[in-house]
């Protein structure tokens, strides 16, 4: 998987299980270390934009709340709150590295067709100038992903990798990638390197949501997938908990589930 290298515009996506403990207090070394891994991937000429998660559970966090509440009032402060801390988190980790980052909040309304030229051309223009996108669900006034739990920061992703003209998708987890089996509860399940197909089959691999401070799961991920490769890109899913992970899969080769999209 050398071809990585040549892959120029890359969108990262980040789950509130890669930035944050089980607690729902910032992974602090975790993400310094991304930052630091995502800082070094840009200086090598890649474009990289960032769809980041993390906002609703690190304002739990801040709001010194014991759990995720269940309101949906309650969850839009959340995010509110936790949407501030994850921005002057990216800007003082990167600045570190002098890099520049700029905050889009979206929703699906303004992807709307029509609507979306606007979004394409904001992003363009911050990419020229060198900086990186932070984008993010506007979960405080967008509450479709706050009410029905279905982790629309994977779909985004993706959405935000065709706006963008992507050449590759990478979405970091709590998981090394699609397996025949639950790996949490099988130990003989084993991972799935390349999917060409996302078929009917492997669909029914896919399990429920993800932690309980995300609300994420694989069969979003795989209608991530789906989305990515309906316009031409590569999405590959790796483990998020070890950063280096992502040098790994561009130095050096095989990692993860990559869901290869067909050329025409």
């Amino acid at each position: 998987m050398s071809y990585l290298k040549e892959k120029k515009r890359v969108v990262i996506k980040l789950g509130t299980s890669t930035l944050t403990h089980r607690t729902g207090r910032l992974n602090i070394r975790r993400v310094e270390n991304l930052v630091r891994n995502i800082a070094d991937l840009q200086n090598a000429g890649h474009e990289i934009i960032l769809v980041s998660s993390g906002a609703v559970g690190l304002g739990v966090a801040k709001l010194g709340l014991m759990e995720k509440p269940k309101d949906t009032p309650s969850k839009q402060a959340c995010a509110a709150v936790g949407q501030c801390e994850l921005m002057y988190l990216y800007d003082k980790l990167f600045s570190e590295y002098s890099l520049n980052v700029a905050q889009m909040l979206l929703t699906k309304y303004i992807l709307l067709e029509g609507r979306k030229a606007n979004v394409q051309n904001a992003l363009e223009r911050i990419i020229q100038h060198g900086v990186i996108p932070v984008i993010n669900e506007n979960d405080t006034v967008a509450i479709d992903e706050l009410e029905l739990e279905v982790g629309e920061n994977d779909s985004l992703a993706a959405t935000v990798a065709a706006l963008a003209n992507a050449d590759l998708l990478i979405i970091l987890t709590d998981i090394d990638g699609l397996y025949d089996g639950d790996p949490r509860n099988d130990p003989n399940a084993k991972l799935i390197p390349v999917v060409e197909e996302i078929t009917d089959d492997i669909r029914e691999l896919a399990g429920g949501s993800g932690t309980r401070l995300g609300t994420g799961g694989m069969i979003t991920k795989l209608n991530a997938a789906q989305i990515a490769n309906d316009n031409g890109i590569d999405m590959i899913i790796i483990n998020g908990k070890n950063p280096d992970n992502l040098y790994w899969l561009f130095e050096n080769g095989e990692m993860g589930t990559l869901f290869r999209a067909k050329r025409s």
